[in-house]
């Protein structure tokens, strides 16, 4: 999935068009209002964002992005009319991993979005997730929490692992009953909230990062300082 943050209507369209004719999913918004509280309940593959916007710009979604630990190594493509190598320099520094100048081609657009997402898997070869001070090797079957080895059970490990890949989005005990039992399990979602307890207690500090969202379920979310 690509999100593309473009306040000029007809460009976003046919940036939609030109991705999803390429065989990507994408999805567009006008500004960050939009964008926020869809990025917090999904995370994309990569986030195309322009620069000049109304209200928040694209430097400061940039910024923001590159400061939460669930959005911290998101592929970023920036697009704007600014052509300057100071604007460039810029973004690149904070952290963008390429750059489109307008006007631009819809094929460029395209090769550089998929250049981006290669260099992205290989970088993600070894399986890595994070949050916060929690660190996951999924291909290992690793966790620690600051360098602390963490001993889970299998599916305390399937269920920190589906949180993990989805930051922030609020799952219900049914639906985290479903991803890690199978939907085939014949057991209750008090199940769910055993094991939660259980990995709390196993993650010490950063077990405070899974939120109970009352009536629904959980989220990972990180702590307010």
């Amino acid at each position: 999935m690509i999100y593309c943050v473009e306040d000029d209507d007809a460009i976003r369209e046919l940036m939609i068009y030109s991705l999803k004719t390429a065989g990507f999913e994408a999805r567009g918004f006008a500004d960050a209002e939009a964008f926020w509280p869809v990025i917090e309940q999904e995370l994309p593959d990569l986030v195309l964002l322009d620069v000049m916007m109304p209200g928040q710009d694209g430097i400061s979604i940039l910024q923001q992005l590159r400061s939460q630990s669930y959005t911290r190594d998101l592929p970023v493509v920036m697009a704007t009319a600014r052509g300057t190598e100071i604007d460039k320099v810029q973004s690149l520094d904070l952290g963008a991993d390429d750059y489109l100048v307008k006007p631009f081609g819809m094929m460029e657009m395209i090769s550089r979005i998929k250049a981006v997402l290669r260099r992205s898997q290989r970088n993600q070869s070894l399986d890595l997730c994070y949050f916060g001070d929690i660190q996951m090797d999924v291909e290992r079957h690793k966790v620690s929490v600051r360098k602390r080895k963490v001993e889970l059970t299998l599916k305390e490990f399937e269920l920190l692992h589906t949180l993990l890949k989805a930051p922030q989005k609020v799952f219900s005990r049914q639906e985290l009953l479903d991803r890690v039992w199978g939907q085939d399990f014949l057991g209750e979602t008090r199940t769910v909230d055993v094991h939660v307890g259980t990995l709390r207690q196993k993650l010490g500090s950063a077990g405070g990062y899974i939120k109970t969202v009352r009536g629904v379920g959980y989220q990972l979310e990180e702590e307010d300082d």
